[in-house]
């Protein structure tokens, strides 16, 4: 969460100048975000954090050196900062590492720059950029192929503090579905269906329904099968 009051502090991590220099120039033109640093490498990026204490850290998967997903992990485990991935392809494959490392969702290189603007302010309030569709396509990379191994804290013992109402909307979140789905399917109002995933995330110890995914897939609640068709 930023700041209150204050603009949104965004630090561009990626190994290009001239990619870094346009997110820059597309993300200092917005009123209300500030860029506080650049970074070319996942080293330089876990100093510039500890040093500068952005909101959110625009983050490129592949650089020499210290990579985006071991930045990443290294940035979420010890500060509040939000990671936002940058990737050259839809389901690049090294998305979900980015996503099991704790990062807040990603985003394309190709992306118009008001999106990105969008996308920054979205995980700066404290949520995740993965829209139910894109978490299809997510769900869909990860059909068909193995899931890494669950982490060294097992997380069954962590789902048995859930309660049935919500392990079934961790089930939903899981399939992709929205709020709105989900409603439809539990015979409850959305209110509700926030209610019960703020909670489970409270309990779990997640910082949103990107991380509830990845979990729930890895705890083996939920296993990869056929994606849903979409709309």
């Amino acid at each position: 969460m930023t700041r209150a009051g204050g603009p949104i502090r965004v630090l561009v991590v990626d190994d290009q100048a001239m990619v870094r220099e346009g997110f820059v120039e597309i993300l200092d033109a917005a009123a209300d975000i500030t860029v506080v640093g650049e970074a070319g490498d996942g080293a330089a990026a876990i100093a510039a954090v500890e040093a500068l204490a952005p909101d959110v850290v625009l983050m490129d998967v592949r650089m020499p050196g210290v990579d985006g997903i071991t930045a990443t992990a290294a940035i979420c485990a010890r500060t509040a900062a939000r990671v936002l991935m940058l990737t050259t392809y839809d389901l690049d494959q090294h998305v979900y590492a980015a996503l099991r490392a704790g990062a807040s969702g990603f985003l394309l290189k190709s992306m118009r720059g008001r999106d990105l603007v969008d996308a920054v302010r979205v995980v700066a309030a404290g949520e995740a950029l993965l829209a139910p569709s894109v978490t299809r396509r997510l769900i869909a990379g990860i059909a068909g192929r193995e899931v890494p191994a669950p982490p060294a804290a097992p997380a069954r013992p962590r789902l048995a503090e859930l309660s049935p109402r919500e392990l079934d909307t961790l089930r939903a979140l899981a399939r992709g579905l929205s709020n709105a789905e989900i409603a439809a399917e539990l015979f409850v109002t959305e209110n509700t269906v926030k209610t019960h995933v703020s909670n489970l995330l409270t309990k779990l110890g997640l910082r949103d329904r990107v991380q509830a995914v990845v979990l729930a897939y890895e705890s083996g609640l939920v296993t990869a099968g056929p994606a849903r068709p979409q709309g």
